[in-house]
């Protein structure tokens, strides 16, 4: 059974088409990347998969549970966590604090222990310190701990994000546009992060990404899409040599490129 099918997924706004009755699957254990070009539909895929949308017909199933009719407050209990393409971080806090808010999905105690900060509360309270301070060792951010978000280059940024998703502790990982904002050095660096991510942790990917190097070192599967329409599925090479794709991003030029 796929770590998450989507099935005949359909939304649109008035009168125009963002997705028509597309479909794929996401296996488990695997980095999977959604490329096309800009208007394709990719955000809305990961606001769909998020509940942020109410799709016009299709189902989402992850982990074997339908989710199309689930509150969005609940998808991260669930197993979802996502970043965005602009970070939605708390700005006024510190790297540490916006890691521990990831973590409170987990939360177990009730506002009254917490009231008296009870043991069980001091005891929940250390096994999200070690779960903020194990993410800040993977992603290298320990320079930047107590630093405060709105003071930090935008690279860092970016990485604090991916940082406090994985404090969720997700089966499944939404990237939307990691590598965007980031330099070539950022970039290489993020490629390293997201194989330990998927590696070490065991968790799934799933990346909407426009950086077509780092699709091809990241990914195990690429799937393509176009005003909201399936175009290919396959390997990073396989999906990007499709005539369909290559027709896509350039237009009249792929087709008078295949003329000659």
């Amino acid at each position: 059974m796929s770590l998450l099918s989507v099935r005949e997924l359909s939304l649109s706004f008035g009168g125009v088409r963002a997705l028509s009755d597309l479909s794929f699957d996401v296996e488990k254990g695997e980095v999977f990347s959604i490329i096309g070009p800009n208007g394709a539909g990719k955000t809305t895929i990961f606001n769909l998969i998020s509940r942020l949308y109410e799709p016009d017909s299709g189902r989402i199933v992850f982990a074997g549970e339908e989710m199309t009719k689930l509150p969005a407050h609940r998808i991260a209990a669930q197993g979802i966590a996502r970043t965005f393409q602009n970070t939605e971080l708390f700005e006024h806090a510190s790297v540490l604090d916006n890691l521990l808010i990831g973590c409170h999905v987990h939360r177990q105690t009730s506002l009254f222990s917490q009231m008296l900060f009870l043991p069980s509360v001091r005891r929940q309270e250390l096994a999200f310190r070690k779960v903020a301070e194990d993410v800040i060792d993977l992603l290298d951010l320990a320079a930047w701990r107590h630093q405060v978000i709105e003071g930090l280059p935008y690279g860092v940024r970016k990485m604090v994000e991916i940082a406090r998703a994985l404090c969720v502790q997700p089966s499944l990982l939404l990237l939307d546009e990691p590598s965007s904002g980031l330099n070539p050095e950022e970039t290489e660096d993020l490629a390293f992060w997201l194989e330990d991510i998927n590696e070490e942790l065991g968790i799934t990917v799933l990346m909407v990404e426009h950086d077509m190097n780092l699709v091809a070192q990241a990914s195990d599967r690429v799937l393509a899409v176009a005003d909201g329409q399936f175009l290919a599925l396959g390997t990073a090479d396989e999906v990007r040599s499709h005539p369909d794709v290559q027709r896509a991003y350039l237009g009249d030029a792929a087709d008078s490129g295949a003329q000659a």
